[in-house]
């Protein structure tokens, strides 16, 4: 792919989180952008019990080249964790490829995170998406913030075109207060690695 040398034939993307925390709809935003930038994609979610609170993960794949695949992604070149509660859990990195990326909603530094999850030969980038959430919508709603720093921290696509995708599921008030929680991720997202 065309992105910072980062990407080469297909770039795969987990996601996880907690039903109602907008795992589904990150992955829906960054497959809309993929497309809008003329890229093949492939997103989907896997979800068990349908209801609040129940572990949920989001694939998604971004390619030049049409994509043939339809698994689970067990090797991503990122990881984003928007649930805070799950970015010390060592299961999310699972399967992160060397030299891969994790993107974790983290309000402490990167270099800690890394410690905790003994990630060696990745980069770690931490937005307090938590924080953004807060100022921003007055609850907890953290998606749009890590999908800001997933794209500074990958270089996979334009944050214009991602906030374009945007304007394709939110109207009005939201989709001006998800425009600034994503540029707030886009900006104060910081890495280390």
């Amino acid at each position: 792919m065309r992105r910072s040398g980062l990407m080469k034939g297909i770039y795969e993307v987990r996601w996880h989180g907690r039903g109602g925390q907008g795992v589904v709809l990150a992955n829906k935003i960054l497959a809309v952008a993929a497309l809008r930038e003329g890229l093949h994609v492939r997103a989907f979610p896997e979800f068990g019990p349908e209801r609040t609170g129940a572990p949920v993960r989001g694939f998604t794949r971004v390619s030049d080249e049409p994509i043939d695949l339809h698994q689970q992604i067990y090797n991503p070149d990122a990881v984003a964790v928007i649930d805070p509660g799950l970015a010390k859990n060592p299961a999310v990195a699972e399967g992160l490829k060397e030299g891969g990326i994790l993107v974790a909603n983290w309000g402490g530094e990167p270099g800690e995170l890394r410690r905790v999850l003994g990630l060696r030969g990745r980069k770690v980038f931490a937005v307090d998406a938590v924080r953004i959430a807060q100022e921003v919508f007055k609850r907890p709603r953290y998606n749009t913030a890590v999908i800001g720093a997933l794209v500074k921290a990958t270089g996979m696509l334009r944050l214009e075109s991602v906030e374009g995708s945007m304007g394709e599921v939110f109207a009005g008030d939201m989709l001006t207060l998800n425009t600034t929680a994503l540029k707030r991720g886009y900006e104060e997202g910081r890495g280390e690695g």
